[in-house]
């Protein structure tokens, strides 16, 4: 439908979407960065599906029962943002939409969750979003099952470009989606044919609607700047058995000179082309002015929900008072209170009857005392269940046929199950943990790493973690994956020595609210190393005094998981010529970083010789336990944390990479 006809047509709806499309030329020009064409081209459906469709409230953007709406297409940001600014959403304000991509502002270049209400999850990697709402979709499935429709009923609608559907990631979870027939999923795809480089043409030829049908998805075509066309396919898409596709036909950077153009994608600053769009779209108001009674017409879409969240507010209060306790806490992510009595138990057990155990088996262990207790919990395997010891007998399996069920068959998806957990633990309500081969991380990173930009606590097991796998060699054997984990910011690295260890690490994964953990386990079995029983969690501390030296301290030696046997080893053998030698494991250098500087140096004071025993590289902090933390002659400037939205030159400032930092850095050391 052209924009005459639209304007003839529907008034109302044009105005209404045309809302959305000043808002992003204006947030765009005033950044001088961004991605117009997306929201201008989608604004229609994105106005049908808030206007007709999306359960949710804007005064209550936690509310567990509420639609989830994931932009994947996360360049047009701002699609999202007016959506949520015009809808009521309190946090996003005019002045935030102004200040969009600014230092300190909400109304990051990409969306963040954690940052804005409402937005579910971060997007701007392409495909992460249509993966993410595999896991979402699928939290609602099983938490349907276990609390019934009253309670959890929602759909998951998800908004993709053609970049998100030619990223491997998409096809992975489709493939996901379809097996398990997860109908409260609609992907609405923004199929404009255009990309960065021009059409898509250039680079791809596959047939999205037959790719999806083949993959056990109900197909559907809607005209995308029809209001009326865009309706009835949503309408079919809620109502099939299986998950539903959309391709909303549109034009990128619709009304604009660049419309159907690879620069529409990006950023439309140029005042003489916004100026033109504004004509074409009837748009007689200034800079950030929206109507009165268009920003009205949205509230009231915003606050359409209440009466509908009000019903489930009684409905929950209905439910027993144990009920509504654990609803609450499985929301809040807390943990039950006789879970840390079963880790002393099992840590107890262990001391009582020690054996030489793989710390993947020492999960398991660890697993069968968590799962009944922790009712939350998903587990699962990318095909290698019987590697990762990650299934539990009390589990039972999710299938089309039992949505209680908490264990999940990934497949060969490392990449799509990562993302999927993101999605569970984004939804609320799951606590998910998967494994696969340690080396295979490399097929999960670019998920991980987002969980940790997000702060959320997925348990990434990864198995298999050295060159002690053995005999399948170096395509599977893990020397720098250890080293990328505990580089990336916010992500808790464990590597048990033993069974005592793997509980005490289990304990401390759980507990995390905003971190995500990686716990790295052996194939190959492993001897005891903790002999005496402790209530207290010594992982807890990132590192501790295993054994002590005998006679004068001469020497530290600092392991990890399968080499702290070999410390112990190495200890006997330097005590036995009369070298005193202090074994410390250490489990975790992240929480070992965070402790005081005065337990640190109990735990490694200065003068003995320090080795670090571990079957990987040295690199990922290994430098700052062998040398000295306090050594006088050097420093550092750069990152220790994740960025942020910001131009450049702001974003260099406040991260203190400048010479005036350089030069204050060197004068310090002098």
């Amino acid at each position: 439908m052209d924009i005459a006809t639209l304007r003839a047509q529907h008034p109302d709806h044009w105005r209404m979407a045309c809302a959305i499309r000043v808002l992003t030329l204006d947030a765009v020009a005033a950044a001088n960065s961004g991605h117009s064409g997306m929201p201008m081209g989608m604004a229609d459906v994105a106005t049908v599906l808030f206007q007709n469709h999306l359960k949710f409230d804007a005064a209550a953007p936690e509310w567990a029962d509420r639609d989830r709406f994931i932009l994947s297409a996360g360049h047009g940001s701002m699609l999202i943002y007016a959506l949520l600014h015009l809808t009521g959403y309190a946090d996003v304000t005019l002045e935030q939409v102004k200040n969009f991509r600014q230092w300190g502002a909400i109304t990051a270049g990409h969306p963040e969750y954690g940052h804005v209400s409402g937005v579910e999850t971060t997007t701007g990697p392409l495909g992460q979003g249509i993966a993410n709402s595999v896991g979402f979709a699928m939290a609602e499935e099983h938490l349907r099952a276990r609390w019934g429709a009253k309670i959890q009923n929602h759909h998951t609608y998800v908004i993709a470009g053609d970049g998100c559907l030619m990223e491997g990631v998409s096809q992975e979870a489709i493939g996901l989606a379809g097996r398990h027939k997860l109908s409260r999923l609609i992907v609405l795809w923004d199929d404009n044919g255009i990309t960065i480089d021009g059409k898509v043409s250039l680079s791809d030829i596959t047939d999205q609607r037959a790719r999806f049908a083949a993959s056990g998805w109900d197909v559907f075509d809607c005209d995308g700047h029809d209001p009326v066309d865009i309706d009835r396919a949503i309408s079919a898409a809620k109502a099939s058995p299986r998950p539903a596709m959309v391709a909303c036909k549109t034009h990128i950077a619709l009304g604009s000179s660049a419309q159907d153009t690879s620069k529409g994608h990006g950023a439309l600053t140029d005042a003489k082309l916004i100026a033109d769009t504004r004509a074409a779209y009837g748009w007689e108001h200034g800079p950030f002015e929206i109507p009165a009674d268009i920003k009205s017409a949205w509230e009231a879409i915003g606050a359409r929900g209440a009466a509908e969240r009000a019903a489930w507010e009684t409905r929950l209060a209905a439910l027993s008072g144990t009920k509504q306790a654990e609803f609450a806490r499985i929301f809040s992510r807390e943990l039950p209170t006789r879970l840390p009595a079963a880790i002393r138990k099992v840590k107890k057990d262990a001391l009582e009857a020690p054996k030489k155990m793989a710390s993947r088996a020492a999960s398991e262990v660890v697993l069968k005392a968590i799962n009944p207790i922790v009712a939350d919990t998903m587990g699962g395997s990318a095909d290698l269940t019987g590697s990762n010891n990650t299934k539990t007998a009390d589990l039972g399996v999710f299938d089309t046929d039992n949505r209680a069920g908490r264990y999940v068959y990934w497949g060969i998806r490392e990449h799509g199950m990562a993302a999927a957990m993101n999605g569970m633990a984004l939804h609320g309500g799951i606590r998910p943990y998967s494994g696969t081969f340690m080396a295979f991380t490399d097929y999960a990173r670019p998920s991980m790493r987002l969980s940790a930009l997000m702060g959320i606590p997925v348990v990434y097991v990864m198995t298999h973690d050295s060159i002690g796998l053995g005999e399948d060699g170096p395509t599977h054997q893990p020397v720098e994956h250890l080293a990328i984990s505990r580089a990336t910011p916010n992500t808790l690295v464990f590597r048990p020595a033993d069974l005592v260890e793997t509980a005490e690490a289990w304990e401390l994964a759980l507990s995390q609210k905003t971190t995500p953990s990686v716990l790295s386990l052996s194939r190959q079995n492993l001897a005891p190393s903790r002999s005496t029983h402790t209530a207290k969690n010594l992982t807890a501390q990132g590192a501790y005094v295993l054994a002590e030296a005998e006679g004068k301290r001469q020497v530290i030696l600092i392991a990890t998981g399968s080499e702290v046997e070999i410390a112990l080893q190495a200890r006997a053998a330097l005590q036995a010529e009369g070298i005193g030698t202090r074994v410390v494991s250490m489990p975790s250098m992240e929480l070992f970083a965070d402790q005081p500087e005065s337990y640190r140096k109990r735990v490694l004071p200065a003068g003995p010789v320090r080795i670090g025993i571990e079957a990987g590289v040295r690199a990922g902090g290994w430098d700052r336990w062998l040398l000295g933390e306090r050594a006088r002659k050097s420093d550092f400037v750069g990152m220790s944390s994740f960025g942020a939205s910001a131009p450049a030159e702001r974003l260099y400032e406040e991260f203190g990479i400048t010479a005036a930092a350089v030069a204050d850095k060197a004068k310090a050391l002098l």
